[in-house]
């Protein structure tokens, strides 16, 4: 093997992604499979006692094809593959691994990214991501691999996409939301980004759901329509033309976005507003901390909104912030009671289901919330904003040239800080991870770089429209003077 093969593989804040037929070909995923399957054996088999590897995909171009091309390769190491009947989530392979207590999961998936990429994430027993110290290991096992081995045989195909379903359903009466829903006279659309999701809010809820609940982008497409399918407010026209259109004095309409394999999601309100989980986790701790009588921490990663934390110290709740990627807020949630945890691109998870991110999950925790309280989400996040806000949140990207440039930009942006941003004395810098700079309650920005793409992200929270646009403004000219 040629030193330059395994570099071109490396594990960033939810697995391998690469470009199709560069870095991601079937050579490389054939080395990163087996050296993954190698350390989960070597971390997990004591506990679990089990050989077995459930391999998923989701509807990406070829994803299926490499999915079968690996079965060969768990097979040459001693382990025993099952595959899914057809592509699934992400958190529905973490589910199904956890409840029959495989070794873990193997899973091919670029998530959000733009249709020509491609990827692997690596899921354990536990049903969650794996952290960051099992995949040091193995990228370390990538760099003294030789040969691999690949042995045909025989193998399983489950349908775990059923299983999931079947397990979410059986945790929300169907009958009462869809009774609540629709006298409420909602309409509500599911845009799936041609992504993994596609028809299942419809199969939870099956004929119950006529004229209620209808799914749109629902059919494969290899291009995502040309957009990548992250639920971003740049890439759901198709969804707010739709909801627009079927609005009217007597039905109000609601959105609900989920991306390419279904582990994020976000929301288009009454009123049209794009709700990201900077949004939906505020609601959802002020929904389940009143319904749920516990102390349970939250947990949130350092780009969660401030708004989090006022209302959980509102329930006397903690709330512990972590850095970004649910595999930190995983792992939390393994070891201990959690009422939820989240991040601000779309990944919630619950502690009473899974140590994993789940879009449809969150979905129907979101419609029995509505249904419960019959009042519309519009409505309950004006009168959070009203009591604990205001609060106006965005994120911008700047693209680099390389990943090298990362430590350049870092000793920058430490070293040339200015002692107030638009006349607001910087309080606190923070480097759980990335630099976040407060300024005072609900108003902050943070820098920080993508651990998949040579971008720089740039989050910010602020007090006002203006703050947020002038601060988001002022972040990149600074930037800028050193790119």
């Amino acid at each position: 093997m040629d030193k330059d093969d395994f570099q071109t593989i490396k594990f960033g804040t939810d697995g391998w992604r690469g470009i199709i037929g560069y870095d991601f070909n079937h050579y490389n995923l054939k080395i990163a499979v087996a050296a993954s399957c190698q350390e989960l054996f070597y971390q997990y088999f004591e506990y679990v006692k089990s050989k077995k590897i459930l391999i998923g995909y989701d509807r990406r171009f070829m994803a299926s094809d490499f999915a079968k091309s690996i079965i060969p390769v768990v097979f040459g190491c001693g382990l025993e593959p099952v595959i899914s009947q057809t592509y699934v989530t992400t958190p529905a392979c973490s589910l199904y691994v956890r409840d029959y207590n495989f070794l873990g999961a193997l899973i091919i998936t670029a998530s959000h990214n733009p249709y020509n990429w491609l990827g692997l994430k690596i899921k354990s027993f536990r049903g969650c991501s794996v952290d960051e110290d099992f995949t040091k290991e193995v990228q370390n096992r990538i760099k003294l691999t030789k040969n691999i081995e690949e042995i045909s045989s025989k193998y399983k195909s489950i349908d775990v996409k059923a299983y999931h379903l079947e397990i979410i359903k059986s945790k929300f009466n169907i009958e009462f939301i869809t009774s609540n829903l629709r006298a409420m006279n909602l309409s509500i659309f599911i845009d799936a980004m041609h992504g993994a999701t596609a028809k299942s809010i419809n199969t939870l809820f099956n004929s119950k759901s006529s004229n209620l609940i209808k799914g749109i982008r629902e059919n494969q497409d290899p291009y995502f329509g040309g957009n990548p399918p992250e639920p971003l407010i740049d890439y759901i026209y198709d969804l707010q033309k739709t909801l627009k259109e079927n609005s009217s004095n007597k039905i109000k309409t609601l959105g609900i976005i989920f991306d390419g394999d279904g582990d994020r999601i976000a929301l288009i309100d009454e009123k049209g507003r794009y709700c990201s989980s900077q949004m939906l986790l505020p609601y959802l701790v002020n929904y389940l901390g009143k319904k749920d009588n516990n102390d349970y921490p939250v947990l949130k990663t350092v780009s969660g909104s401030d708004i989090i934390n006022k209302i959980s110290e509102h329930q006397n709740r903690r709330v512990i912030e972590l850095p970004v990627g649910f595999k930190h807020i995983a792992k939390k949630m393994i070891n201990d009671n959690v009422l939820l945890g989240g991040e601000e691109s779309g990944g919630i998870g619950f502690g009473q289901f899974l140590p994993e991110r789940d879009a449809l999950y969150s979905a129907m925790m979101l419609l029995q919330a509505i249904a419960e309280e019959s009042k519309y989400f519009s409505d309950s996040l004006d009168e959070i904003q009203k009591r604990f806000g205001p609060s106006y949140y965005d994120r911008i990207d700047i693209k680099l040239s390389n990943f090298s440039d990362r430590n350049m930009l870092e000793s920058f942006i430490v070293g040339n800080l200015p002692e107030a941003i638009y006349g607001y004395k910087i309080i606190n810098v923070s480097e759980l991870d990335g630099i976040k700079v407060r300024m005072r309650d609900n108003y902050w920005v943070l820098f920080r770089f993508s651990g998949t793409e040579p971008l720089l992200r740039i989050y910010c929270e602020a007090f006002s429209k203006e703050y947020l646009k002038d601060t988001l403004d002022w972040s990149r000219k600074f930037i800028n003077k050193r790119i």
